[in-house]
């Protein structure tokens, strides 16, 4: 199965943002190349945000380029078997976190957001990522830094994406 095929599974099934999903529906359906950073139309994207429900914290990345706080993720790449993986794969390279696990369930909420051209927009599928006790971070290339901050405190240094999907995720676990 491509993965592209696998997208549009994911999608079919999430059961959520109905309007929304069905706009990603719609454009991997209009965009056999939907999947990659070189559809200038859009592409898919997965991102995963790293949570310790033990500690009550998230961890979340100061971005390079865009020097906001956002939770791991990224552009989908060959050897991605699934959208999941690429989530997991971003999460684990940004985070440097080992034996990081998906939460069940899927996707946790979908994101389309503008990005600069020559691309479009980013329509990100996210998930959570569940760190181990006593994992410890290290800070990627793609990142100015690195920082677990509690629940409350998301609001107070992340945009709406990132506090939305916070409380959708702490609505499924």
């Amino acid at each position: 199965m491509s993965l592209h095929d696998d997208a549009v599974l994911v999608l079919k099934g999430y059961e959520d943002q109905e309007e929304l999903r069905q706009t990603y529906l719609d454009h991997l359906a209009a965009h056999p190349d939907g999947m990659w950073k070189a559809c200038e139309d859009g592409h898919i994207t997965a991102s995963a945000l790293v949570i310790d429900p033990s500690r009550g914290q998230v961890l979340l990345t100061l971005h390079k380029k865009l020097r906001m706080w956002l939770q791991m993720g990224g552009h989908c790449e060959p050897g991605d078997a699934t959208v999941a993986a690429a989530a997991l794969r971003e999460a684990t390279e940004e985070s440097g976190i080992a034996g990081l696990t998906l939460l069940p369930g899927g996707p946790v909420q979908l994101d389309r957001h503008p990005i600069p051209a020559p691309c479009h927009w980013h329509f990100d599928v996210q998930y959570a990522a569940l760190a181990p006790a006593g994992t410890v971070e290290a800070i990627s290339d793609e990142s100015l830094d690195l920082r677990w901050f509690a629940y409350d405190e998301v609001a107070d240094v992340a945009d709406d994406s990132v506090v939305r999907l916070l409380e959708a995720t702490r609505a499924r676990l």
